[in-house]
């Protein structure tokens, strides 16, 4: 049986977002094809903990806390040794420096599967340490996945090694979108809560996203926005839109769970990702609206925001921080 190592800082559950979404959805889909899949990530305390989430052997490695959106964990290469001296394929997913740092001083030899979901963007001087690093790693792997042809061309570190990409789009499980009867109640309740006009925005409150821009878009909008998510921005955030003259228009959700975000999905009338900088390397969110039949708003990053949302024929894609 073919065994493989899906190596990254979080997963989902408890940690939500796009990369732990999709690697939660990667794994469940090796287990069904008969495939020994395993996780290693980053643990979000100072404690091992080994268990089954979902049927999938999850190992979170002690942190003592984050650089840069780094963790450090002291035991990452012991664990990476241990758990992939046995895999037939290590994948990892990027960015994630402690774990590429690991294989290195691990010296495993197996076979390396990187998926490259973002280019370092805020971390200016991190990069500039870390990119003779990440170019040996990058020179140990047999493939590197990239998510979209967009990103491949406007990566600098994907030029370079362009003959190694294989383009995967990623991808949702269609059938957690399904609408049932007995979904009805949730949606009309929703409706009835907010009105007719529902602009929905779903994700991190991270420095990326361009939230503020889209809470200061509302003094223009007739309609509600309702913000699902929750992250660092989340106070700073408030006190925009507090301030604001929109204010009253603006609704923070904060997490819900999956079934009623594909309610808020149903009920929305358009979903908006505004955001401002090239970490924004996909966008799962658009395809799980359109999995809903709603029309998106993204903007130009030069990413695979605009090959899942293409201007004028699935959504309208527009300048950042407009």
């Amino acid at each position: 049986m073919l065994r493989v190592l899906q190596v990254y800082k979080d997963y989902y559950p408890p940690v939500k977002g796009g990369i732990e979404g999709h690697i939660n959805l990667l794994a469940c889909g090796l287990r069904e094809r008969c495939i020994d899949v395993e996780v290693l990530v980053s643990n979000t305390r100072p404690s091992l903990e080994r268990g089954l989430v979902e049927g999938i052997r999850v190992t979170k490695v002690p942190e003592l806390g984050r650089l840069a959106s780094a963790p450090i964990n002291v035991t990452f290469p012991y664990w990476l040794k241990k758990l992939g001296r046995d895999a037939d394929v290590l994948h990892f997913h990027f960015p994630n420096p402690t774990a590429e740092l690991s294989y290195l001083i691990s010296r495993l030899n197996g076979k390396v599967v990187v998926t490259y979901h973002s280019d370092i963007i805020r971390q200016a001087r991190l990069r500039l340490l870390y990119t003779p690093f990440l170019t040996k790693f990058l020179e140990s792997t047999q493939t590197i996945v990239a998510t979209s042809p967009n990103y491949v061309r406007s990566s600098p570190v994907l030029t370079r090694f362009r003959k190694k990409c294989r383009i995967v789009p990623l991808g949702i499980d269609l059938s957690k979108f399904t609408i049932w009867p007995e979904d009805a109640p949730m949606v009309a309740s929703i409706r009835r809560a907010y009105g007719s006009r529902i602009v929905l925005f779903i994700g991190r409150f991270r420095y990326y996203k361009g939230i503020h821009v889209l809470v200061e878009a509302m003094n223009w909008v007739k309609g509600k926005l309702l913000l699902i998510g929750a992250g660092p921005l989340e106070t700073e955030l408030r006190a925009q839109a507090s301030a604001s003259k929109a204010g009253q228009k603006i609704v923070f959700l904060g997490e819900v769970s999956d079934t009623e975000k594909v309610a808020y999905l149903r009920t929305c009338d358009l979903l908006v990702l505004p955001s401002i900088l090239r970490s924004e390397a996909f966008g799962i969110v658009l395809l799980e609206a359109m999995a809903c039949a709603k029309p998106v708003i993204s903007t130009e990053l030069g990413t695979g925001t605009s090959f899942v949302n293409q201007h004028l024929k699935t959504g309208i894609v527009v300048p950042p921080g407009d």
